[in-house]
């Protein structure tokens, strides 16, 4: 019964990505007929998408946000979660700071304040007012904070022992026993960096600075037809419409994070038990 259970919500989860990707390769004519196999089988919209001169701009500048964002996600997370998790007889001050964090997820300053910081700051059009505004993610700092707080503090008290300040213990003890922790973080935050496109929207004035998503977003919305021939738009139209981009959209949003994900699963399964403490 259980494998049985476990093969249908899989199947559950499979289905509907098998299905954006067969419409995805089938002509816009043919559509409404398509279950989890390609009708009228074309490579048209992910043409139309790819071959967009913009479209590898779009992508280095993804690239580039992940690259710059993800290590800086990472370091300011971690330099925020290690105090946090101390007692307040090490650091009388830690609940104050953790409910003004907790304070900025439920309320912000709003979009307007937000771009104005933005452009008097002199980063608009620039990678760095996609990272800097989300420098510190306050839900992943919540995470492994909780993380490093069930940690056993014999370590901690061992190694303060031994001679080692804080900075080692982050480094020696702390940081080698959360590696499922950082991975899952590392992994939420290098979703949360390839999928956004809103800020790229907000932030970029020119469409030569906008990240994939915000640039994919544009296509599907405003297909544009009106560099090509005649004979050539009634053909690309027979085989692509709106609905085939934006499947092509969906998948090749996707498919960087579903080519990752596989080789961060066993930290998933180990996040599970680790970090428990025998009595």
């Amino acid at each position: 019964m259980n494998h049985t259970f476990l093969i249908g919500l899989s199947l559950l989860c499979i289905f509907p990505l098998l299905h954006v990707l067969a419409i995805s390769f089938s002509s816009s004519l043919s559509v409404g007929e398509v279950f989890l196999w390609p009708v009228d089988f074309t490579t048209d919209a992910y043409k139309y998408v790819l071959d967009k001169p913009d479209f590898l701009k779009s992508v280095l500048v993804t690239i580039k946000r992940v690259l710059l964002g993800v290590p800086f996600n990472m370091l300011m997370v971690i330099l925020l979660a290690y105090p946090l998790s101390k007692d307040s007889r090490a650091f009388p001050m830690r609940t104050l700071y953790a409910w003004f964090l907790v304070f900025t997820i439920l309320f912000n300053g709003g979009l307007i304040p937000n771009y104005l910081a933005v452009r008097y700051t002199g980063l608009l059009d620039s990678v760095w007012a996609l990272v800097l505004p989300s420098a510190v993610p306050v839900f992943n700092v919540l995470l492994l904070l909780n993380f490093f707080r069930n940690l056993p503090k014999e370590l901690e008290e061992a190694a303060l022992i031994d001679g080692a300040g804080h900075f080692a213990t982050l480094i020696r003890v702390y940081l080698p026993l959360s590696l499922p922790a950082l991975a899952t973080i590392t992994l939420f935050s290098t979703v949360n960096h390839w999928n956004a496109w809103f800020d790229g929207m907000i932030y970029m004035n020119s469409p030569l600075h906008f990240p994939l998503q915000t640039y994919l977003r544009t296509i599907v919305i405003e297909l544009d037809f009106t560099s090509l021939g005649s004979e050539d738009v009634l053909n690309l139209m027979n085989s692509v419409s709106e609905r085939t981009t934006r499947a092509a959209q969906i998948f090749l949003g996707a498919l960087p994070i579903l080519l990752v994900y596989p080789f961060l699963q066993r930290f998933f399964i180990k996040g599970i038990v680790l970090g428990s403490v025998k009595e």
